[in-house]
């Protein structure tokens, strides 16, 4: 048969599969829909939560697909309540948005709470569930959250850590000030500061060697792969075939297969690297630990290459982003409040006095900085969902009946900024928690930027100490002012969505060197 004839008869074809799957492909959506919605609410005597009203197949989807879902999921339940019953595709979805259905959630019935949702970007880049932020809870989670948290993440390691804390600020503010009194997109600098802390203390100094010239690549992977997580996936609302014909369709497979495959040749370059017996090193660093781990374990499923990969891309992907966008979140509103700005920057140089710059040993003493850490997390959370969690058996949030294999979203943001909670809540002022036992720990639950319970974020400690630590010099070291013409109130504090919420326009600010810094 002649090749023009062929060519035509397949176009034919693959037009012809097109229109199948534009009609079966909603076919198959309903009588899903169907399926679920009668086995979620087979026991009819149940009291569930109240939500609005649902389009078939979609639920209230497309309520919540946006770039700012917490926002749109605070406005619904402005109208349904602060426990509400949405159905995100064929997945029932609770989502609680005030400070006593969190209690419920994460400290009462936290035992029963504290799974995460088989979901495919993460299972995925977890490198099948060998994490701790994603995977579904048990003995395997444990033991891996116990291993991070001692290895990474203690309060030993945070001190020891402190080395290349202060060697990255150091960085940090000798770039600034080479900037001669130029404006600055602050970002630039935070993200590099946040990489290469969390990068030294993970791989050691090497990170900061000729042999990771090429890292900046590295950094457009682990931005991809934050975007893989943010991103919709229909497998994630419609967890079958259905779901995943959709997503191989669209690309989102083939996305997240790339990024894949990308971060996983970079770890396995990292291990090769520390697997060198003639790489001298005077402190070992996390991947010395986990392939210490790995040996010990050699030929088990217990612990094994997969689960040091796994750990890294839980470091990069959780560490990097949360604390810098704090950062940032913090000198906006500073810059838009001058009299708090005066306020801390006083606090820091009366106690810090005309050192050279803020010593690990000063941070103690500075209160009021650690009030504006508290506010800038109470407006801007670096995760405003926190991590969905997943029911493990039928409870009772609020009286209401929430059945095992629900789907647990708890709106950290809407929390934070709740009326019946707190006063102005919309205002930035550090003041407000002066004399009040206020903190994000996990135990006062009209705050909870890390979460709480068995879930919460294992590192807090790291990611408060180089925030604190950070600003604390920055406000030391520079005095800051907005670009000329430019007035506090033209600051915009509009929010981009994405895995964790950014500033959607950059920070554009002008340093002056402080008269007592000298460190460069």
């Amino acid at each position: 048969m002649p090749l023009p004839v062929l060519e035509c008869l397949r176009q034919q074809w693959q037009w012809q599969l097109t229109c199948f799957f534009l009609v079966l492909l909603p076919l198959l959506f309903l009588a899903l829909g169907t399926i679920m919605r009668s086995s979620y609410t087979k026991g009819r005597h149940l009291h569930l939560p109240p939500g609005p009203r649902r389009l078939p197949v979609v639920g209230n989807l497309h309520q919540i697909l946006g770039s700012l879902p917490h926002r749109s999921l605070r406005d619904l339940a402005r109208r349904h309540g602060p426990v509400m019953l949405l159905r995100l595709g064929s997945v029932p979805t609770v989502v609680v948005s005030a400070a006593a259905a969190a209690r419920e959630v994460m400290k009462t019935h936290d035992a029963d709470c504290c799974s995460r949702p088989d979901t495919p970007g993460a299972r995925r880049l977890s490198y099948g569930h060998k994490d701790v932020a994603f995977t579904p809870y048990g003995q395997h989670w444990r033991e891996m959250r116990k291993l991070f948290i001692v290895e990474l993440l203690s309060m030993r390691r945070v001190r020891a850590a402190w080395y290349a804390r202060e060697a990255q600020v150091d960085k940090l503010i000798g770039r600034l000030s080479s900037s001669g009194g130029k404006q600055v997109i602050l970002e630039d600098h935070i993200f590099g500061l946040m990489d290469g802390i969390i990068g030294t203390v993970a791989f050691g100094n090497i990170y900061g060697t000729e042999q990771f010239a090429h890292k900046k690549h590295f950094h457009d992977v682990v931005e991809e792969a934050m975007g893989v997580l943010a991103s919709f996936s229909a497998e994630d609302y419609f967890p079958n075939a259905t779901g995943r014909l959709v997503d191989r369709l669209t690309g989102v497979v083939t996305r997240r297969e790339r990024v894949f495959r990308e971060l996983d040749a970079f770890f396995d370059m990292i291990i090769e690297q520390h697997l060198d017996a003639s790489r001298a090193t005077a402190n070992s660093n996390l991947v010395d630990v986990l392939i210490g781990l790995m040996k010990e374990h050699q030929g088990s499923l217990r612990f094994s290459r997969d689960h040091i990969k796994a750990l890294l891309s839980n470091t990069f992907i959780g560490g990097v982003d949360t604390s810098s966008v704090t950062m940032i979140w913090a000198m906006a509103e500073l810059i838009r409040k001058p009299w708090a700005l005066r306020k801390v920057q006083d606090e820091i140089r009366a106690v810090v006095g005309d050192k050279e710059r803020v010593q690990p040993d000063d941070m103690p003493n500075l209160k009021y900085l650690d009030m504006v850490v508290k506010e800038t997390l109470r407006l801007h959370p670096a995760l405003p969902l926190l991590v969905p969690r997943e029911t493990l058996r039928h409870v009772k949030i609020c009286g209401y009946d929430v059945p095992a294999k629900t789907r647990l979203l708890v709106n950290a943001w809407a929390i934070g900024r709740d009326p019946a909670t707190w006063d102005n809540p919309e205002e930035f002022n550090p003041d407000r928690f002066e004399g009040k036992d206020v903190d994000f720990n996990g135990t006062h639950f009209e705050l909870v930027p890390f979460g709480a319970g068995r879930r919460m974020c294992p590192g807090m400690a790291l990611g408060v100490a180089t925030t604190e630590f950070t600003l604390a010099n920055l406000l030391y070291c520079f005095d800051w002012a907005l670009p000329e013409g430019m007035a506090p109130e033209d600051v915009s504090m509009d929010e981009a969505g994405g895995l964790t919420v950014h500033k959607k326009t950059p920070l554009v600010l002008v340093p002056t060197r402080y008269k007592h810094c000298q460190c460069s």
